[in-house]
């Protein structure tokens, strides 16, 4: 079983232009994330997939892997279903290429947990949420999942209701972050990019209901460690922040 870990990334970003080149602690973003994805293992190969051939130099500068592709791609899914044409992979993992800190062990256990799910087509992580603040944040998306850690629905609004059982107080489990991280059987890859957007991928601008919705079934790993996306410079002084107090 071939196992391929693939970091889309796009040049352009409204907030942060070059965002996979922004440099942080000297090193620039996308070669963190190569270099921190390396560590995974259960990939037997890690691939750049991007639309500017400057984050395609950096990388191979750095000893990675990168390719080409479309700048058209409607999505990082898009993208990297793009880049494994023609190549060996039975499952593809979709990894964050603006995730500088991504713990390599929870990429390790999604895979795992898809490879012991053969009812499951993809396998995603959640971390739970603990304060109000981020319950009700509409940027922070919520994952309800079923007895056997199935992915029931993801929304960004507030799931599922506590007000009405008694909300814990601030530092208690309040409900479940979905964290981005996707590991496809190929054959829900390749489905998933044929499919039209469904309604509730429209309602809530998350395309993973794309898959529910037209009945795949994802596996939901639990974990302790939550991510920290880069956005802004404000994420970029954040990062750096945590890699200066692990010595990094």
């Amino acid at each position: 079983m071939k196992i391929l870990g693939v970091i889309p990334a796009r040049y352009a970003s409204t907030r942060l232009p070059g965002k996979p080149l922004a440099m942080i602690a000297g090193k620039p973003m996308i070669v963190r994330v190569v270099e921190a994805v390396k560590k995974c293992t259960m990939l037997d190969a890690v691939l750049v997939a991007t639309d500017d051939k400057r984050i395609v130099d950096v990388v191979r500068a750095a000893g990675g892997d990168a390719v080409m592709t479309s700048m058209d791609c409607a999505s990082g899914t898009d993208r990297i279903a793009q880049a494994i044409e023609g190549r060996e992979a039975d499952i593809v993992v979709n990894i964050q290429g603006d995730e500088p800190l991504i713990d390599s062990l929870i990429v390790d256990r999604c895979v795992h947990a898809l490879v012991e799910t053969p009812e499951a087509s993809v396998s995603t992580a959640c971390t739970p949420i603990v304060t109000e603040k981020d319950y009700h944040n509409m940027n922070m998306v919520k994952v309800t999942v079923d007895a056997a850690g199935m992915a029931l629905y993801f929304s960004r609004s507030p799931i599922p209701n506590r007000e009405r059982s008694g909300a814990p107080s601030d530092g208690e489990p309040w409900a479940l972050k979905h964290l981005g991280l996707y590991v496809f059987r190929r054959a829900a890859l390749e489905a998933f990019v044929k499919l039209p957007r469904s309604s509730y991928e429209q309602a809530e601008s998350l395309e993973q209901l794309r898959l529910l919705q037209a009945g795949y079934r994802m596996v939901v790993v639990t974990v302790e460690h939550d991510s920290l996306a880069v956005d802004t410079p404000q994420d970029i002084a954040a990062v750096e922040r945590v890699l200066a107090a692990r010595g990094k």
